[in-house]
């Protein structure tokens, strides 16, 4: 079969044949439709100092996708042949204290498709069944693809009430962008989004009802003003990686006030923690989705009208793989979907 593989410890990916994965009993095999290229295959692809140390090479990458199973384990009861799918990207054992106590997320031992275990940019994935989400008639394969960003962003926004609050989001990157759009639906008083690049600023503004900043040319504490935000945002999520973007976040927060991170930084933070502790912020980290619960609270927000299609700004063929890549780094992207054929 077809897959993109880090087939080499430099910048870039290789459109290669593989095996095609055999499933294991308690697995199934996948027909891969559509996938999404996210932030962290972006690192991957850069091969900065974050995925030299995380990466395995050779390995299938790719973690976002929507597909139709094809085959079933012999132990697998509760799935079908046939069924469209997407799946949960972490894959977890049941051993360790917090997936014995329910809380698969924050299993120490995770593996995750496309980083550390093999992934989906190729024409099959063998899944364990214990990740499988199906997938109901009103989300197409198109934006199944991007659910598990779209679950990243459910994570975050839904990590701290936001009924009334002012938020700050440093970083217009689609998952920014999403987490955006799910905070004006919850209720969210004023949404503000910083960035640096125009393209994804306008983006957006088409997608969700924000304000957008652009901190090197606007003052985050004159808009501040302007939006009668008197002693800083309640809430904040970082989802830049950038530094320097952490830092703005952590000046304009209030006391008291609550920050989510989701950037991952290609390189260690340097922080002022005096000023987290004088503020007495909360500071949490994200990564991935609760399993599974943010997947249940994504799928009623999309049935109760939450609506991010529009993010998906590229459509191609997976033989134009490098030019869905080129526009991501050049920001000029805002999600990329893949179609694969087997």
């Amino acid at each position: 079969m077809l897959a993109l593989i880090k087939a080499e410890r430099s910048a870039g990916l290789w459109l290669q044949e593989v095996v095609k994965p055999v499933p294991a009993d308690d697995e199934v095999l996948i027909r891969i439709r559509k996938t999404g290229i996210c932030g962290t295959d972006l690192h991957i692809w850069n091969w900065d100092e974050w995925a030299q140390k995380a990466v395995p090479v050779p390995l299938v990458t790719g973690h976002e996708y929507a597909g139709e199973i094809v085959e079933i384990g012999k132990d697998v009861k509760h799935l079908r042949v046939g069924s469209r799918v997407s799946g949960e990207g972490h894959i977890i054992n049941l051993n360790s204290p917090a997936a014995r106590a329910g809380r698969f997320h924050l299993d120490p031992d995770t593996r995750s498709v496309g980083v550390n275990h093999p992934g989906a940019f190729a024409e099959y994935l063998a899944l364990p069944a214990f990740n499988v989400i199906e997938l109901p008639d009103e989300i197409d394969d198109e934006l199944g693809s991007i659910l598990d960003p779209l679950g990243n962003a459910v994570h975050v926004a839904l990590s701290f009430d936001l009924a009334g609050e002012d938020v700050l989001i440093t970083g217009a990157g689609p998952i920014g962008i999403m987490a955006a759009a799910v905070a004006r639906h919850v209720g969210a008083r004023n949404v503000v989004i910083t960035d640096v690049n125009p393209t994804r600023l306008a983006l957006a503004r088409q997608i969700a009802d924000v304000v957008t900043v652009d901190p090197n040319t606007t003052s985050l504490t004159d808009l501040m003003d302007h939006l009668r935000i008197s002693n800083g945002f309640a809430v904040g999520f970082e989802m830049s990686g950038n530094n320097e973007a952490l830092v703005q976040l952590v000046d304009a927060m209030a006391m008291g006030g609550r920050v989510a991170c989701l950037g991952l930084p290609s390189k260690k933070h340097c922080l002022d923690w005096g000023k987290i502790i004088c503020k007495s912020l909360t500071i949490k980290g994200v990564y991935g989705r609760e399993m599974f619960e943010t997947w249940r609270k994504m799928m009623n927000l999309i049935s109760a009208g939450l609506d991010v299609r529009s993010v998906i700004t590229h459509r191609l063929p997976v033989e134009q793989f490098k030019e869905g890549f080129l526009a991501m780094q050049g920001g000029s992207a805002g999600k990329v979907v893949l179609t694969w054929s087997a």
